[in-house]
């Protein structure tokens, strides 16, 4: 992400939570204008309330977030938590108390562990970083992953960068500010119309968002303009203002969608749009509406197109607000660009909607033919888990005597009956998998996030427990290019290859070899996983020779795999070891090449006779447009290259997948790295969670 001048970011683990981030800070170099809109909920948190009494105003250089608690429904003792992390704050970066502003969100009603956040704050401010990811990942609370955008506008001339990290899922409603998100901008703009900017972007994003219809204590908004970029300033309406507002405005948008489909225990994202209403309001309320029915919600997550209860939905709302002249008889209704209801029920293909309705995101549109006013609001489906998640909530969570809050989780903590039926799918599952290989091919996401890389940890631990014998590949290539730029080597990419010269491989196997594999032995052998780490190079592990592509182009010395000694995997798996590859080959004369890791992947997988071969990548899966493709075969995903509705932008790669299948392993996965346990989901999952290439007869 883009982010602008002059800001910097930090995110650290305090203790709030157990291991995981919990406190961010957001720095700007000069002071700003902040502005920004909270809940409106009565029984808002401290840090809330501190806001809204002090928004909009200047001179402020740094905003303070935590997760875990929401410091709310404290009493006094709220207030006083929010002075104390202010003057903390401000000590750390040498600033008055009064040029910080904070926000929480987390568990109501625990005290927030105060001396917790001051004894971090001089690593936070020692932690400061161009990157906001570890900032984004700070203010997660049961989000999957960290939500961050930008935009880029030209304001007088003068280019201007917008940036944003948002965090949502439980307790989103639409009502005024509905996430904790925070705006950063280079833009000179005055107090005032920063305000106004964020509060109308708000008006038509997140509060037109709703994921359970409940308000948030926490819920707000906050920004900072230092005006670095030098543009104009901004203090009264016109062109740039237009602009700035729009690039706001499209920025939220973005989010508060990300916030929708991240929603707690969500599988697909809803947008509805309301048109020719006779008033913007009525457009937005009925769009909330029908985007917070429970009922439009649950039969989206069945993939369900019940027009009717869309349309009863509508009729509560104009009946229960006695909205004159919107008779729902003669509206229409599409889904997913199909009409199910025009004054009367049409036919329609209901298997092939419901096969729609399996997409990521389910578009709803209802035309009220009444005016010409339109609205949009955004949810997500209500699915088992979000009634188990939010059930346990609670009841879960313990004070530890140190302060904060922690989960207790344990398994023993369930009803039978859900204990019962756990145990039985689980333990159906332990018979197939004894003795079965198993190739993962590691990166993208889950290898540069901390909180994935101990899950990615413990699900290995898992996979052996239940006697299946992982072999780990993992990449490396953005590790390798930052190496190179430091170096103040450019990389170099042909149609998406790297170009390794031999100046670079070393620093290729330096970083391979010597940092990632090293790293990603020590995390598993931490976790009790018996991971031994090993180059391409060592025994001979991976026989290459030098890629030549058919366009004559030099790669130099990227190679392509020729040969896998399978012996060597063997005897380790036999000694109960975890083989975890680094993928550099060995050339015949001895040269070494630093090989896909995908494609090693494959040749790994299909050498060992694995049964099945998982590619970790930062997508759902094997994408046709915007839709999942759940399961092919060989055959299917090669007409889909072909005719190229499925591309090769995909961590593992399609050319590795059939190339594994060709070699007889019977199942390739494509997984989202970026979620939790996500290797577990697939394989523990009769249906699971990304696409599955299956052999003939599989």
């Amino acid at each position: 992400m883009k982010t602008p001048l002059g800001f910097r970011f930090s995110g650290v683990a305090c203790g709030i939570k157990p291991q995981r981030r919990d406190l961010a800070l957001v720095y700007s170099k000069v002071p700003a204008a902040c502005a920004g809109v909270v809940t409106v909920n009565a029984a808002r948190a401290a840090p809330c309330m501190d806001a809204a009494a002090r928004l909009p105003l200047d001179g402020v250089q740094a905003l303070v977030l935590n997760s875990g608690n929401a410091n709310a429904l404290t009493g006094s003792a709220g207030l006083e938590a929010v002075a104390e992390v202010h003057a903390a704050a401000a000590s750390a970066l040498g600033l008055q108390p009064a040029q910080v502003v904070s926000a929480s969100t987390g568990v109501i009603g625990v005290k927030l562990p105060t001396q917790k956040l001051v004894a971090a704050m001089p690593q936070l401010a020692a932690n400061l970083r161009d990157d906001p990811l570890h900032a984004a990942e700070a203010i997660m609370t049961t989000d999957t992953r960290p939500k961050m955008a930008h935009r880029v506008v030209r304001l007088g001339g003068v280019p201007v960068t917008v940036a944003a990290l948002a965090k949502g899922r439980p307790m989103v409603a639409p009502q005024l500010a509905t996430v904790l998100s925070t705006l950063v901008t280079d833009a000179a703009i005055s107090r005032e119309r920063l305000q106004e900017a964020v509060r109308a972007a708000c008006d038509v994003t997140f509060n037109r968002l709703t994921v359970d219809n409940d308000m948030s204590t926490n819920d707000c908004v906050l920004a900072l303009a230092n005006g670095l970029a030098r543009n104009p300033p901004i203090t009264a309406p016109g062109p740039d203002e237009d602009a700035f507002r729009e690039a706001v405005r499209s920025l939220f948008e973005e989010l508060a969608r990300e916030v929708a489909a991240d929603g707690e225990g969500s599988t697909k994202r809803i947008e509805v749009r309301v048109a020719e209403a006779p008033t913007e309001d009525v457009a937005e309320d009925i769009a909330r509406a029908v985007a917070g029915s429970a009922l439009v919600k649950a039969a989206v997550f069945g993939a369900d197109p019940n027009w009717g209860r869309i349309l009863a939905t509508v009729g509560a709302r104009v009946g229960g607000q006695a909205i004159p002249g919107v008779n729902p008889y003669r509206a229409s209704v599409t889904i997913q660009g199909i009409c199910v209801y025009d004054g009367a029920p049409t036919s329609l293909d209901r298997t092939g909607l419901r096969a729609r309705m399996r997409e990521p995101e389910v578009r709803v549109e209802v035309a009220l033919r009444s005016g010409n006013a339109e609205a949009h609001a955004w949810g997500c489906d209500l699915s088992y888990d979000y009634v188990k998640i939010n059930a346990d909530y609670t009841s879960l969570i313990v004070e530890r005597p140190e302060g904060g809050v922690g989960r207790d989780d344990r398994f023993a903590n369930y009803s039978p009956a859900f204990k019962v039926t756990t145990l039985v799918q689980a333990l159906s599952y332990i018979g197939r998998f004894k003795g079965q290989r198993c190739v993962i091919q590691y990166g993208g996401a889950a290898m540069t996030r901390e909180s994935l890389k101990r899950t990615f940890c413990e699900d290995i631990l898992l996979l052996r427990s239940v006697g299946l014998l992982p072999v780990v590949v993992h990449g490396g290539g953005p590790d390798i290019t930052r190496a190179l730029e430091k170096l103040g080597t450019v990389p170099e990419f042909i149609d998406g290859q790297r170009v390794t010269n031999a100046a670079d491989l070393k620093v290729v196997e330096m970083v391979l070899t010597g940092s990632v594999n090293t790293e990603l032995v020590t995390l598993l052998n931490q976790s009790g996983a018996n991971a031994v780490g090993l180059s391409g190079k060592d025994g001979a592990l991976l026989r290459a020779q030098k890629l030549v592509r058919q366009d004559g182009k030099d790669l130099g010395q990227v190679g392509e795999l020729v040969e896998v000694n399978r012996s060597l995997l063997e005897l380790l798996l036999q000694q109960n070891y975890v083989p975890v590859i680094s993928p550099v080959g060995m050339g015949q004369n001895g040269d070494s090449y630093n090989l896909a890791a995908d494609q090693v992947a494959a040749g790994v997988a299909a050498a060992l006779g694995a049964q099945k071969l998982i590619f970790l990548a930062d997508v759902p899966g094997l994408l046709e447009g915007d839709e999942l493709l759940s399961e092919l075969t060989p055959e299917q995903l090669k007409e889909k290259v072909a005719s190229g509705a499925v591309g090769q932008n995909v961590h593992g790669t399609t050319d590795a997948i059939l190339r594994a299948v060709s070699g007889g392993v019977p199942a390739v996965h494509v997984i989202d790295g970026r979620t939790p346990h996500s290797v577990i989901a697939e394989l523990f999952t009769d249906k699971g969670v990304g696409t599955i290439v299956r052999a003939e007869g599989k």
